[in-house]
């Protein structure tokens, strides 16, 4: 279970951070630092506690799930021994080879989708963690900003070389947990992954053209249904 929460959470605020600075302040910047955000993401208390309630929670989808991909893959070895013993014996039989591979394909394929059926509910539940976290990520590095007086922020992977004093991914997460002490981690009914996002950045978008001189106000046309997401 720590395996599969330490990968998912790679994947936190990858929808959630847009750009605050275009790209020509990159020359007049006075103060530039780096934070990895989907460090920061994972060592927020609200993910850390989360992940751990998901481990109780659904201990019994864990459970079964390790326990079932443990005879499912006892059961594709025996397959892939049939195969190499056929590969052995007949080597010059095609069709028997196919047919012994495409048993080891076939039972690869149901078994993970048999195991990620089990462990639904989990990842529903991570990915709902995540999208809350997301939706705050960005308030958080305005704020980490502001708190070390940076004007211009970068991702680790866009430096070629740097200092340890510029790593502002502590600051963020400390920012993190002020504006997010905690998550649930029972998603609503009809929730769909990264959902929080998707409306968090229309929202952005509405507020923008409204801001806009001259903006008329959204609205649908007679008759047109509302969007759903």
């Amino acid at each position: 279970m720590k395996k599969i929460l330490t990968a998912s959470a790679l994947a936190i605020a990858a929808l959630s951070v847009s750009p605050m600075l275009a790209a020509p302040a990159a020359a007049q910047a006075k103060a530039v630092a780096i934070a990895d955000v989907r460090v920061a993401a994972a060592r927020s208390n609200a993910f850390t506690v989360a992940s751990q309630q998901i481990q109780t929670t659904y201990k019994a989808q864990l459970d079964q799930q390790e326990t079932r991909g443990q005879t499912l893959q006892a059961e594709m070895n025996v397959l892939i021994a049939k195969y190499n013993e056929e590969a052995k014996k007949n080597p010059q039989n095609q069709t028997t080879l196919q047919a012994a591979a495409k048993a080891v394909q076939d039972k690869r394929q149901a078994a993970s989708a048999e195991l990620e059926q089990i462990g639904a509910p989990v990842e529903l539940a991570l990915a709902y963690v995540e999208d809350q976290i997301s939706v705050r990520m960005n308030d958080a590095i305005k704020a980490a900003m502001t708190a070390k007086k940076v004007d211009l922020l970068l991702q680790p992977d866009a430096v070629l070389a740097r200092e340890n004093n510029v790593d502002l991914t502590d600051a963020v997460v400390v920012e993190l947990n002020k504006i997010l002490p905690s998550v649930t981690i029972t998603p609503p009914a009809g929730y769909k992954p990264g959902q929080l996002v998707q409306q968090r950045n229309q929202q952005l978008m509405d507020a923008a053209r409204a801001a806009q001189p001259g903006a008329a106000p959204a609205t649908a046309p007679a008759g047109t249904p509302a969007p759903t997401r």
